[in-house]
Order: C-alpha cells, then sequence, then structure tokens
C-alpha cells in the first residue's frame, strides 16, 4: 500500500511539473514572421513599433478610417499573428473607426516570449501610444477583443479609461477554460489566471458582449457567467456559427450589433 501511496504522489508530481512546464506552449500558439498585411485588402497602414513598460518592442498596425469616428483598438486571439486577421479588419474599417492592432511579444514581429503578464503590458503599451503619441482621447478608443484577446482587453478596461468595451468570444476566467480542456486536473495546477470575470467588475465603460451559441472551443455559458458579473451598461448579443468565423457566419447580426453598440458609446 505503501508503495501505491509513493507510486501516486510521484505520479501527481509529474503531471504536476508537465503542465506547469507546458502551460504557455498550450496557451498561446504564436507565429512569427508576417505573411499578409493590409496591402493585400487595399487597406493603407502605418507599421508601429512601441516599447513596453519591460522594454519589451512590439509591433502593429495603425489603420486610418476616412471619416473616423474613434479608434478600435483589437486584441487578437491565442494564435497566428496580426497577419491572420485581415478579414476581420476589413469587416471592422467599415465601422468608420480607425484600426490598432498588435502583436503580443513573441508574436508576427514582437520580441520576446508570450506570457500572461506580458500581454497585459504589450495593451497597456498599445493603450499609451493612442493617448500620449496619438493625442488621441480615451473617450474615443473602443477596445476589441477576441478569445484570449478578451483577458488583455478587460484588464486594461479595468485599469484605464475608454469609450466601451467588446468582447468576441471571450471567457470568465482561464482556469474556466483549463477545466473544460482538462476536466481531471484541479486548479492549483495551473498559474495563468486570466480573471476576466473579477476584473470585469471594475469597468465603468459600456460593454457589449458578443458569443456563438454554438462556439466548439469557448463555452457559451462563460460568455453568460462573464456578462452576468458585468455591472451596467453592458449588452449581450448571442450569434451562431464557429469560433473563428462567427463574425463571418452571423455577419449581418454582427455588425447591426457592433454599429448600434458604437453609436450608443457616442461615437459619432
Amino acid at each position: 500500500m505503501l508503495k501505491v501511496i509513493v507510486y501516486i504522489i510521484v505520479l501527481v508530481l509529474v503531471i504536476f511539473g508537465y503542465v506547469r512546464f507546458m502551460e504557455n506552449r498550450i496557451i498561446f500558439y504564436p507565429m512569427k514572421g508576417l505573411e499578409f498585411t493590409p496591402k493585400l485588402i487595399a487597406l493603407p497602414f502605418e507599421n508601429i513599433y512601441i516599447n513596453t513598460r519591460d522594454n519589451v518592442r512590439i509591433h502593429g498596425w495603425f489603420i486610418p478610417a476616412e471619416n473616423q469616428r474613434g479608434t478600435f483598438l483589437f486584441f487578437h486571439g491565442n494564435a497566428g499573428n496580426i497577419g491572420h486577421r485581415l478579414e476581420k479588419i476589413l469587416v471592422l474599417h467599415k465601422m468608420q473607426l480607425n484600426i490598432f492592432i498588435i502583436d503580443y511579444r513573441g508574436y508576427g514581429l514582437s520580441q520576446g516570449r508570450p506570457s500572461e503578464k506580458g500581454m497585459y503590458l504589450d495593451a497597456k503599451a498599445a493603450y499609451d501610444y493612442l493617448v500620449n503619441k496619438r493625442g488621441l482621447g480615451a473617450e474615443k478608443i473602443m477596445l476589441y477583443g477576441e478569445s484570449l484577446g478578451t483577458a488583455a482587453a478587460v484588464d486594461l478596461a479595468s485599469k484605464e479609461q475608454v469609450g466601451g468595451l467588446i468582447i468576441e468570444s471571450g471567457f470568465s476566467r482561464g482556469k474556466d477554460m483549463a477545466k473544460k480542456i482538462y476536466p481531471y486536473l484541479p486548479e492549483f495546477f495551473f498559474t495563468n489566471n486570466f480573471d476576466s470575470i473579477s476584473k470585469i467588475k471594475k469597468v465603468k465603460a459600456p460593454k457589449l458582449i458578443i458569443h456563438s451559441k454554438n462556439d466548439e472551443i469557448v463555452p457559451f455559458r462563460l460568455a453568460r457567467k462573464l456578462y452576468e458579473a458585468a455591472g451596467a451598461p453592458k449588452e449581450f448579443t448571442e450569434l451562431i456559427g464557429a469560433h473563428n468565423t462567427v463574425f463571418l457566419d452571423s455577419r449581418e447580426k454582427y455588425l447591426t450589433s457592433i454599429a448600434s453598440f458604437i453609436s450608443a458609446c457616442g461615437f459619432d
């Protein structure tokens, strides 16, 4: 019996160590370099390089709108890089808002290695660039997060003034997602929190949460859980479609919902 107990303890420790070692590799799927740029969709853009507080150089694109009413600060999901978001950039560009999209550290042309803490520092550096270098009013910055990027958007909105927050395919906590993927592992195995459900309670700006009821990656219930934790003003739009293509699968409702929200936030 003692041997069995020892074997179990050793096995648990091995699994614990493996999960801790592999955690960031499981969460982040960065692709270095850039295959595609907004030239491919005939949009003008500026290559922007900014330094974070911990001195990591990150890269992004500033895509101006002709009759701009404000600026989307866009935080993408966990895979690929900004070059894989051209379809969504083109759709959002029709909203007559500038778009500033960044690659987190370790993605695209950005330096460093991805991490939860690093992602928040990258988001703050992007916000500071818009306010301090571009001279944009905080009330005219609309944060837009998709999937894992919603954690960056919520974290930033909980600390800084913004004109609004849009959460697409978001989740309540990283550990809630871990339970879905690894239902038999206890929470303490994971170090990354991505605790949006606690932070969203501090967000005073208007919030729009959009989510597909048949999202195959992030459960719909986690988006509802996040919405219920948020204070007013807030809206929820239920869509249909796949996790990565919901903005195309429910295009009309997606666009209408965002356009209405932007107007309600005073982006005129």
